[in-house]
């Protein structure tokens, strides 16, 4: 008698959602952006969704390459749409994914049970999260993980720790955190004229809910002297820790490869 192989959906869905929620992060640490844990969770989601869909009576054409590709853009365009380089990171997302199962069918030898899955992935993710936060720590891209609070909202971003930039405000002599208008768009909404600081500052006297929040500060740069606008924060921490004397200002050239944001060392 033939022994049929019994699959319960429910811890493949489980497995699954776990097993993409970890790719997305891994696909984010790799492309150096801002970890969004819950639009992660959405794809993963997702993921987890087609995973179980594919076994059911009927639905078999699912497993065709075609339809593994529209989900995993899909899955893509959930976790990383609105990133500076989304697609880059999407496929980013399908080179992880690809690998990943790879290296598993090939240790595997071809039997894979949901055991041997949920250890693997874990250890896969834990190794190359140790790799990629060496790398992270090497002194020529030296980065901090930075949110700002303001208003019962909040932006979370990677900035460049920069010996050059001594940025202090004149009136408090308090130093101050660039953001680029990408990390500031989380805090104030869309639609606000970040390239120029004095037009800023007219717009938002028109806000009832920005008025008086931003003031001018004088910054010197490689394109010579330009005004930027200045703003008081709730909070700021930086790699998890509170940093009280910082104030922060929007400069439309704080961004770069992994970063939108320059934090004074």
């Amino acid at each position: 008698m033939a022994c049929m192989k019994v699959i319960y959906l429910d811890r493949l869905f489980v497995l699954n959602w776990l097993a993409d929620y970890l790719l997305c992060l891994t696909a984010a640490r790799i492309c150096g952006v801002p970890l969004r844990r819950l639009r992660y969770v959405g794809s993963a989601l997702l993921g987890a969704a087609y995973a179980c869909a594919a076994l059911l009576p009927g639905w078999g054409f699912l497993t065709a390459a075609p339809w593994k590709l529209v989900f995993g853009l899909v899955m893509g365009l959930i976790a990383f749409l609105g990133e500076r380089h989304p697609l880059r990171c999407m496929l980013t997302l399908l080179a992880v994914s690809a690998l990943f199962g790879g290296a598993l069918w090939a240790f595997g030898g071809g039997s894979l049970s949901l055991r041997f899955l949920a250890v693997s992935f874990a250890a896969c993710y834990a190794v190359l999260n140790l790799l990629l936060r060496n790398r992270g720590a090497l002194p020529d891209k030296p980065r901090a993980a930075v949110c700002v609070h303001r208003s019962g909202r909040e932006s979370r971003f990677f900035a460049l720790r920069d010996t050059g930039n001594s940025l202090t405000d004149p009136l408090t002599n308090r130093p101050v955190l660039l953001l680029s208008p990408r990390a500031a768009e989380p805090l104030f909404g869309e639609g606000l004229l970040w390239g120029d600081a004095v037009a800023l500052l007219e717009q938002s006297a028109n806000r009832e809910s920005l008025r008086g929040v931003f003031r001018l500060v004088p910054c010197r740069g490689v394109g010579g002297d330009r005004l930027l606008a200045l703003f008081r924060p709730a909070s700021v921490t930086v790699d998890g820790t509170e940093e009280r004397d910082l104030l922060c200002a929007v400069s439309p050239e704080a961004y770069g490869e992994g970063f939108e944001g320059i934090i004074p060392c």
